[in-house]
């Protein structure tokens, strides 16, 4: 009996709409690698049964978008030290004795596209919208780069609060009740991680958050990331961005870390908004 094809994945919920077969599949043709990668959706509930499930069969990679993320950090049993800071992950890797190892690469991916884009969050006053796995990796992300202010805000204002806490640099870090955003001065940088785009709900934003010198950032892409691309048209933003290029960058680093090799990304991300078109 021939030996199983190695699988990788992506498991979300919903995630149908992920670009991230396509993307592995370009990258695969690239570096001369065949592989075999796909969706999983699982719920909450279904995710761990669903993870050990694959990684038990010929499952050799995975990556997690939400709601994901924490869940994956606690079910693996190594974790990269980005992975251990953060408590969250979104690659899991099969190891050679078979335990799976989580990592986060997601702070780094979105720092990368957003120096692509010329936003530099140093030396900036930066307001981040969320406090979910995407959110906390972006926010450690941002402080590292040199932020001189963290806003975070979440409709839930306990989680906006727990992941400021957790941060522990409560003289750049602040939390915020969102109906305060009302009251916020013009931001130098918006992020946005909320899940609201691909949860198809409202994301309602007084425009003061921005002005002419104000840039924008959605660490979603393609349709998820409309709303709040919409938003920041109407609020007169200098320049906004979805996070396209933050998943071709994500993806890269997966690649890597699966198959040893570093895949060329411009091309990709080329290709990949020449197909939305």
């Amino acid at each position: 009996m021939p030996p199983a094809i190695p699988r990788y994945a992506v498991f979300g919920h919903p995630i149908a709409h992920s670009l991230s077969p396509h993307l592995h599949a370009l990258f695969g043709e690239q570096c001369a690698i065949a592989l075999d990668y796909t969706t999983i959706d699982a719920s909450p509930e279904a995710f761990v049964a669903a993870v050990r499930a694959f990684f038990n069969g010929a499952g050799q990679g995975a990556n997690v978008t939400l709601p994901h993320k924490g869940a994956a950090f606690a079910l693996a049993e190594v974790a990269t030290p980005t992975a251990q800071r953060l408590g969250v992950a979104n690659v899991l890797t099969r190891l050679p004795d078979g335990r799976i190892e989580a990592d986060s690469n997601d702070g780094a991916g979105m720092l990368a596209d957003l120096h692509r884009h010329g936003f530099d969050p140093r030396d900036r006053e930066v307001l981040l919208l969320g406090a979910g796995g995407a959110a906390r990796a972006a926010a450690f992300a941002l402080l590292d780069a040199g932020a001189a202010k963290l806003v975070i805000a979440n409709r839930t204002t306990a989680r906006a609060q727990a992941l400021a806490a957790s941060l522990s640099q409560p003289q750049r870090v602040v939390a915020s009740d969102w109906p305060e955003l009302d009251r916020c001065a013009a931001f130098d940088l918006i992020v946005n991680a909320t899940s609201s785009g691909v949860q198809h709900a409202a994301l309602e934003l007084p425009a003061s958050l921005a002005n002419a010198q104000t840039c924008a950032y959605d660490l979603s892409y393609g349709p998820a990331a409309l709303p709040f691309m919409d938003w920041t048209r109407a609020a007169g933003c200098a320049a906004a961005s979805d996070g396209l290029g933050m998943l071709v960058e994500t993806a890269a680093a997966s690649f890597e870390r699966w198959h040893g090799t570093r895949p060329e990304t411009e091309a990709v991300l080329r290709t990949l908004r020449e197909d939305s078109l």
